[in-house]
């Protein structure tokens, strides 16, 4: 049970914010939880599988893009059915993609994962599909009504900031659950020595499947909570700089651990912000890229195992998911 006390206490600490945050604070608290959802979603294949994938990034993009696509200009879409499609839709560029690149394994994995992303990206910028390089509004923002009553609507600011946090919740608990499941074994077993677990009489592809499509779900969740805070996708969301952020993200949390992913997206966008601050940086801010590099390079060299690993670094303790 100590292992759930941590987050459970840091669920209820973040829930207990929106009486004390600024917009803009209260914002990048939003930002932070859906990135360490998609991080989260992305930690399921590289941390519990041994996939690498570079291209994540068109899954976020997908249920982004639905999420706008589908809503349209008639007036607020239903929360119940919209959601779903979202999920639904990056689940199942997830099963294509998967189905074809999971026949190989290594650096052309993460190609051919790359590729797949591209393709999306472009259908995206260069059609009027997704509006080209400059994406497409979201007019109206999901409810969620029974009858003439409205239990939530994501327009409200206190509404949407809790359903981001349940879904950080659900998604950091049901990894929890699978990392101890039938399933969660035979991907570690995967991801250590797939030969052995062949041997051993486990149909390794079909699991490897299954952890990619719920990979992209979960990441199609993380796109819907996007573009309902900012209102607005563009095609940048399916990029490859986005399929190496998120990367880089659960690389610097620590690799393996849900705990590493979600401290991970909160370093990353904390740095992010304090690099592109000219109040803080001035002239230097234009450069935030280079500072940003330079800063998680160090990081990586002084902690291999990622920001999970500074206490074992410290000697204070072992580390827990």
């Amino acid at each position: 049970m100590r292992t759930w006390i941590a987050p459970v206490i840091a669920l209820i600490a973040v829930a207990a914010l929106p009486t004390v945050l600024t917009p803009y604070t209260q914002d990048l608290v939003l930002k932070i939880a859906v990135f360490a959802i998609f991080a989260l979603s992305l930690e399921l294949l590289v941390g519990s599988t041994g996939l690498v994938s570079l291209g994540h990034a068109a899954f976020f993009g997908i249920g982004a893009y639905v999420t706008v696509l589908a809503t349209g200009d008639a007036g607020p879409a239903s929360l119940l059915w919209l959601l779903p499609a979202a999920m639904g839709a990056a689940a199942l560029y997830a099963l294509f993609v998967g189905a074809l690149s999971l026949r190989t394994s290594g650096v052309y994995f993460i190609m051919v994962t790359l590729a797949f992303a591209q393709m999306a990206y472009f259908v995206f910028h260069d059609t009027k599909l997704g509006g080209g390089s400059d994406g497409i509004f979201l007019y109206s923002k999901p409810v969620l009504a029974i009858g003439s009553r409205t239990l939530l609507d994501l327009d409200d600011k206190a509404h949407f900031y809790y359903l981001v946090l349940a879904a950080l919740a659900f998604t950091y608990g049901l990894l929890a659950l699978i990392a101890r499941s039938r399933l969660g074994h035979a991907l570690a077993g995967i991801r250590v020595n797939e030969q052995r677990m062949r041997a051993a009489g486990f149909r390794t592809y079909g699991y490897k499947l299954a952890a990619f499509v719920i990979g992209g779900s979960l990441a199609g969740l993380a796109g819907f909570l996007m573009a309902v805070k900012d209102g607005a996708v563009n095609p940048e969301l399916l990029s490859w700089h986005q399929s190496g952020a998120v990367l880089l993200m659960i690389i610097l949390g620590g690799i393996g651990s849900l705990r590493g992913a979600v401290i991970g997206a909160a370093a990353f966008t904390l740095l992010q912000e304090l690099f592109q601050s000219e109040a803080l940086l001035g002239p230097l801010a234009g450069h935030w890229q280079l500072t940003l590099g330079f800063t998680i390079i160090a990081f990586v060299a002084l902690l291999p195992k990622g920001l999970i690993g500074l206490k074992q670094r410290l000697g204070i303790g072992s580390r827990h998911d």
